[in-house]
């Protein structure tokens, strides 16, 4: 399976990438801590995450307040690897529909994605890619995300 992930800080007005072991993370606790690390004061931190043609997900970490994370389809992030990672696998449901996002859909209305928007990414079944690609481009963190490609 292949994954691609991407932290970004804000330093100011400016976002700039971090380089962290994503896969080396046991728990949303531990990667949190690790998030702290790269901020800059209280300033977001964001843990993007692709898996494939599948899914995508984002982790907020602001300052000391808790994480908040969103998925775009719960029931295949509960399938993969990075379900403890993302505190999805308390959510387990085995009547939970393939396609349904969950999670904190007001985690990124400050940087110009709305929960509507959020949901309609999810129900437009981007490619997790273009997805990310529109949050990017809303957050105006685009051109950092681009050159990770």
């Amino acid at each position: 399976m292949s994954y691609f992930t991407a932290v970004l800080a804000r330093d100011g007005r400016a976002w700039t990438f971090h380089d962290l072991d994503v896969d080396g993370q046991s728990s949303l606790t531990e990667l949190t801590a690790d998030l702290r690390g790269v901020a800059e004061d209280d300033q977001p931190v964001l843990l993007l995450v692709e898996r494939e043609d599948a899914w995508w997900a984002v982790v907020r970490v602001d300052g000391d307040d808790d994480p908040r994370v969103f998925v775009s389809d719960v029931a295949g992030v509960v399938a993969s690897p990075y379900a403890e990672l993302l505190a999805v696998a308390d959510e387990e449901d085995g009547d939970l529909a393939p396609g349904v996002c969950g999670g904190d859909l007001d985690l990124l209305s400050d940087l110009g994605t709305s929960p509507e928007s959020l949901r309609e990414l999810c129900d437009d079944q981007l490619l997790p890619m273009d997805a990310l690609a529109a949050v990017a481009e809303a957050g105006g963190f685009a051109e950092q995300l681009d050159s990770l490609r």
